[in-house]
């Protein structure tokens, strides 16, 4: 079986907590019975605060949907007011933890140290960590690759077995009007995933792409990249069911052709 298309959708802090349980009920019974989900071809994650996950939680609840966390304590366990471990959001049934974004890195000072640990931590408790990658200004390919590589191997450096998801996100696309150009993503996410199929201990592992991401985009990059991870777009349930569809479609296509090879 092909392995499965990715598409994830973070809240930030756009919602608040009515909105994003409304929203989350609405992303269930839209998209939780769609068959691509249903048959894991195609999987989906939405990561509301960290005040929405139970809601969250049961709102999926008997669907493939997986809730993430938008952060992780890089600690295991002590005396952090305000932070949340690894094993408090896996007990809570979160399945993904976003790691290493370019905000949590410019605004509260987060560095490859850190994002190492959290890495760590959620991959010690069975966490797949949606770990963020992204250069800070527009360059060659080959200069964002070598970059995103850098950080990659840092976050991953000693940490345990588990899968990854990569979601690059070049900083200077982030809530821009467009995504970086098409041949751009494709030359670094072909990258990231030689990278990430050579390492030991990551099967299953993902390299999605983020930043003004929206339909179309998925078919247009091919199979350079793994998914989306999206943003604002998302907001309207319909507009994440489009790219679903979208990814479904793919997966049919790469499906029919590697049958029709093998026939």
């Amino acid at each position: 079986m092909t392995p499965p298309l990715c598409v994830g959708v973070s809240l930030k802090m756009y919602f608040g907590h009515t909105r994003a349980q409304d929203w989350l009920r609405a992303v269930a019974a839209r998209l939780g019975a769609h068959p691509a989900l249903v048959r894991g071809e195609v999987e989906l994650f939405v990561i509301p605060s960290f005040v929405s996950i139970p809601g969250a939680v049961a709102a999926v609840a008997g669907t493939p949907i997986v809730v993430g966390a938008q952060d992780v304590a890089a600690q295991e366990a002590g005396a952090f007011t305000g932070e949340v471990s690894a094993l408090e959001l896996a007990e809570a049934g979160v399945g993904v933890v976003e790691v290493g974004h370019a905000e949590r890195r410019r605004l509260f000072g987060e560095d490859d140290d850190i994002v190492a640990a959290k890495t760590g931590q959620a991959l010690a408790h069975g966490l797949a960590p949606v770990l963020c990658v992204g250069e800070a200004r527009p360059g060659s390919a080959d200069a964002a690759l070598a970059e995103v590589l850098g950080q990659l191997r840092s976050a991953l450096h000693d940490a345990p077995d588990g899968r990854v998801i990569v979601a690059y996100e070049p900083v200077w696309a982030i809530g821009a009007a467009e995504p970086a150009p098409v041949a751009h993503i494709q030359a670094v996410c072909r990258g990231l995933q030689e990278a990430v199929g050579g390492l030991p201990g990551r099967s299953g592992s993902r390299v999605i792409y983020g930043g003004s991401a929206g339909p179309g985009l998925l078919t247009a990059l091919g199979d350079d990249v793994d998914g989306l991870f999206l943003g604002r777009f998302a907001h309207d349930v319909e507009a994440l069911a489009a790219v679903v569809d979208e990814a479904a479609r793919r997966v049919r296509s790469t499906g029919s052709a590697i049958s029709a090879v093998e026939r």
